[in-house]
């Protein structure tokens, strides 16, 4: 089992770079990302990196090819505000997974790890100050985050009929507002804590008493480190 190829796609980005540094030198890594190399936010030479857009089946063919287990990190996303103002855009990340799942079972790989979101919960479920633990039943009924939540709650879905009706092991987690190391920080896709330091921090150096933030400020939200 140790020298059979993972496949991280996403490996350009925040949590996929952090894991293709985990997988350094206990599996041999392949890492795909749409952006060029040199903008990757964690490069590592002793993996197989390339540029491909996975959103085409053709390049998701060339991407699994040979690969055991495929990290479907890749999504064209970001915080509340991008994704609230590009829905159609987040919506073709459906793409990206499909044409991955459809490779991957010809290609003959065994296990499938899909990133999900918790914005394919009920967003009724959200709405509330005085918040409830959400569990992963919360999904259903289906009324998620539109555009991107329904992308995510899609794929989960494709991702569970593969598994049933073709054996391809596939797995899935829900993050929650990530944040940590080599994370977005500015730029109009970085999630909410990073969102709130940069504020601070800028208003901190220019003397400023206040920050803009969306909402009442009564808002409780999950974090997660990565």
């Amino acid at each position: 089992m140790g020298n059979e190829l993972v496949l991280v796609c996403g490996a350009g980005g925040f949590i996929g770079g952090h894991l293709v540094k985990a997988l350094i030198g206990a599996r041999p890594v392949r890492a795909v990302d749409i952006k060029p190399l040199d903008e990757w936010f964690q490069l590592f030479p002793e993996a197989e990196n390339l540029a491909l857009d996975l959103r085409l089946k053709q390049t998701c063919v060339q991407a699994v090819r040979g690969a055991d287990t495929v990290y479907n990190l890749a999504a064209d996303m970001g915080g509340m505000g991008f994704i609230e103002s590009n829905k159609a855009l987040c919506m073709l990340s459906v793409l990206i997974n499909t044409h991955l799942l459809m490779t991957a079972k010809d290609a003959g790989a065994r296990r499938f790890f899909f990133s999900s979101s918790a914005c394919a919960y009920n967003i009724e479920k959200q709405k509330s100050d005085d918040v409830v633990p959400l569990k992963e039943t919360d999904a259903y009924p289906a009324m998620p985050e539109d555009g991107y939540g329904w992308e995510k709650l899609f794929s989960e879905r494709m991702c569970r009929h593969f598994m049933e009706d073709f054996g391809l092991e596939t797995r899935v987690a829900r993050y929650h507002n990530v944040y940590g190391p080599h994370g977005t920080f500015d730029g109009g896709r970085e999630k909410a804590p990073a969102a709130i330091c940069r504020k601070v921090i800028a208003a901190k150096l220019a003397g400023a008493q206040t920050i803009e933030i969306g909402g009442d400020g009564t808002q409780r939200r999950t974090f997660t480190f990565i």
